[in-house]
């Protein structure tokens, strides 16, 4: 039985659209909804400490199952209290459950109905990734929401590829939740399906019949033109429980996220935030600027006047690109912060629209397939 710590309630649903807001507990606190969260993969968000995690009001991150597996391993994460205290972050966790790597990793594994069998990057060792071996990992690290074990099929993929996959991610489902052993952490499913909008369908039919405690939409920004990803969203999340966490997964665009919540996604995640960084690269109200140009040199504004972030309150333009050319970490850091910062403002607002019944007209140019942001 689920722990009674966990809960979802819906606070306010948009009179125009799908979008809501919604207040998401756990045995970790609070997540407020729709919420961007930034991703851990190795237990630390790259170049960021958890008290600037914090300062950028992040409230839930991500870890990886298949990364940590590898190294430091679930047992000395375990031993050391669980990824809580391993990273020290005292809010909620996600891990995902390896299958993100069933695809991006398809040139070092094989695939069968009994799971994945990968060669690892590091030293050439066997791995073997199963569904029970998923769950079994995550419940050592300790996160407050664990996924199942699916396939991720790649773009583009054939109709009967993409139907084998999905069927596939359904069975492993089942195998995930005989396997998951503890009460305190909430095992969300994933729908997949490629970008065939019935099978999307069927996939998201077949895990609510499970009654999950959250649902997840995978297998999207793999590869596919962005305006299929409203597509996908638009198909599947009408078959996913209303009063049930909706989370879509690897999409950290404003476009994408605002598309997304107007048909009732409340959770992300991407990488966009700390990769654009350590490419020089800020977000600034959904463009990308990057710092290295020279035109920043002599520029002695913050990355954002109306951003309240650590970077922007006492950094310019100007010493970024200093850094930038030298480059110093530190750089990268201060990118990262307001990076992060920028993308948990913009579902902020969201959020803040949503409940003023406001989110149509202050969102339109993002909810409009002409959008590039």
């Amino acid at each position: 039985m689920l722990n009674p710590a966990f809960q979802f309630k819906l606070q306010h649903t948009c009179k125009h659209t799908k979008a809501r807001a919604g207040e998401l507990d756990t045995p970790h606190g609070k997540v407020q909804t729709p919420r961007f969260m930034p991703v851990g993969t190795l237990a630390n968000v790259k170049t960021v400490t958890p008290a600037q995690l914090s300062d950028c009001d992040a409230q839930m991150v991500l870890a990886n199952t298949y990364h940590l597996h590898i190294q430091p391993g679930e047992d000395l994460v375990a031993e050391a209290g669980g990824l809580h205290k391993f990273m020290h972050w005292s809010g909620p966790i996600l891990t995902d459950s390896g299958g993100f790597q069933v695809f991006s990793l398809s040139q070092i594994r094989s695939i069968s109905d009994h799971g994945v069998v990968f060669q690892s990057p590091r030293d050439g060792k066997v791995i073997e990734l199963t569904p029970e071996k998923s769950i079994e990992i995550q419940n050592q690290l300790g996160a407050d929401v664990i996924m199942a074990f699916d396939e991720c099929a790649p773009y583009p993929a054939s109709y009967e590829a993409v139907a084998a996959a999905s069927d596939r991610t359904t069975r492993w489902l089942e195998r995930c939740l005989r396997a998951h052993a503890r009460s305190d952490q909430a095992l969300f499913g994933i729908v997949q399906g490629g970008v065939f909008l019935d099978l999307r369908r069927k996939s998201a039919q077949e895990l609510v019949a499970f009654d999950l405690p959250g649902y997840a939409i995978g297998g999207v920004s793999v590869g596919e033109p962005p305006e299929l990803i409203a597509k996908i969203v638009a198909a599947a999340t009408p078959w996913l429980p209303e009063h049930k966490p909706r989370y879509l997964m690897g999409v950290g665009t404003y476009r994408e996220m605002a598309q997304s919540v107007a048909a009732g996604i409340d959770l992300f995640d991407c990488v966009i935030p700390t990769r654009l960084a350590r490419h020089g690269a800020a977000l600034v109200a959904g463009d990308r600027w990057n710092l290295k140009n020279a035109r920043f040199k002599r520029d002695f504004a913050p990355i954002d006047e109306d951003c309240p972030c650590y970077t922007c309150t006492n950094f310019s333009r100007a010493y970024l690109n200093h850094l930038l050319k030298s480059q110093e970490i530190l750089g990268y850091t201060l990118i990262s912060i307001h990076n992060i910062t920028e993308l948990i403002r913009f579902t902020k607002r969201m959020r803040a629209a949503i409940l003023a019944d406001r989110f149509v007209d202050q969102f339109s140019e993002f909810l409009s397939d002409g959008s590039q942001a």
